[in-house]
């Protein structure tokens, strides 16, 4: 009994009408992945781009022609020789950046737009080094990419693929280039060498006589303030002595008002007067005394006659 169902199940029209209703909604409907675009043709005509979702199609008639992807691509460009301005060859590599903007013309427009993009890169680059001389190869890079890419975007334009940007990975000159360019970097440093250290010669003469001035003005103005302190201790000495002096007199004029300071100052006078004989009695012969001589006024008057012909005497000579 249930190989008889199944066979009738097999065999009845309801099952096949099943199958092709569900192999004709799998076929009818397809799901765009994110950033891709699916191109259709109908009867080998295209018809339309369906984007990332879901999308419907006419099974049997509608046919998916091509899936293109619409995010950045990096394609690395194979190594190439070129010859710069100056007839230098070099051996130059990169990797070139892109996306599809119209799937259309990049389904329709070339064959293989990879291979004709990287085709493209190749000879522009070529053409652009040749534009250039080797040095400027090296250090205007930045602008070589740029020119590079605004001549593909420009060729590029009918398939549908903008490039975004193209960077040279290597540039290789030959060996003798780089010889010199060696040497010539050898020479530049050893250049930059010999400029510093004159120059840090030159700054350290510059700070030893700086050094030395700093300390002559220095030592000018320590002796200097030598000179000053010094003028200023002697004013203060002369100061110091002459009211020492002052004082002095003040207290010999105090003491002479008295009776005791009157007889010390006569004594003082004898003293001297017979000091003052002593020394006339050497410059002369003869000296005259009063009779008197023994009274001790009257010695002191002889003594200041005396010191008077002597100052005379003195002032005679000179």
């Amino acid at each position: 009994m249930p190989l008889d169902l199944i066979t009738n199940l097999l065999t009845s029209p309801q099952l096949y009408l099943l199958i092709f209703i569900v192999v004709t909604l799998k076929l009818s409907i397809i799901f765009v992945p994110q950033n891709e675009a699916w191109l259709i043709e109908r009867f080998g005509k295209y018809r339309s781009t369906k984007e990332a979702g879901l999308n419907f199609l006419i099974p049997f008639i509608d046919s998916i022609s091509a899936k293109r992807s619409l995010k950045e691509t990096a394609v690395d460009v194979p190594s190439q020789s070129a010859i710069t301005k100056d007839n230098i060859s070099l051996v130059v590599d990169g990797v070139l950046y892109f996306r599809v903007l119209e799937p259309y013309k990049a389904t329709y427009g070339v064959d293989d737009y990879r291979f004709a993009v990287t085709q493209l890169a190749q000879t522009t680059m070529r053409s652009e080094l040749g534009k250039m001389e080797l040095d400027k190869t090296f250090e205007e890079r930045d602008l070589l990419n740029a020119n590079i890419v605004a001549a593909i975007n420009t060729a590029s334009e009918p398939w549908g693929v903008q490039v975004l940007r193209y960077e040279i990975k290597d540039i290789v000159p030959p060996s003798s280039v780089m010889e010199a360019m060696e040497a010539q970097m050898k020479a530049e440093r050893e250049k930059r060498a010999q400029i510093l250290e004159s120059e840090g010669d030159r700054q350290s003469a510059i700070n030893v006589a700086e050094g030395k001035k700093q300390a002559q003005v220095l030592s000018a103005e320590a002796d200097k303030q030598e000179q000053i302190l010094r003028a200023e201790g002697e004013a203060a000495a002369i100061l110091a002595v002459a009211e020492a002096q002052a004082q002095a007199l003040r207290k010999i004029g105090e003491a002479a008002d008295t009776e005791q300071g009157q007889k010390a100052i006569q004594l003082e006078l004898a003293t001297k007067a017979i000091e003052a004989k002593k020394a006339i009695a050497k410059e002369s012969s003869v000296v005259l005394l009063a009779d008197d001589a023994t009274n001790a006024s009257s010695m002191v008057a002889q003594g200041l006659s005396i010191i008077n012909s002597i100052n005379k005497a003195q002032t005679g000579k000179s």
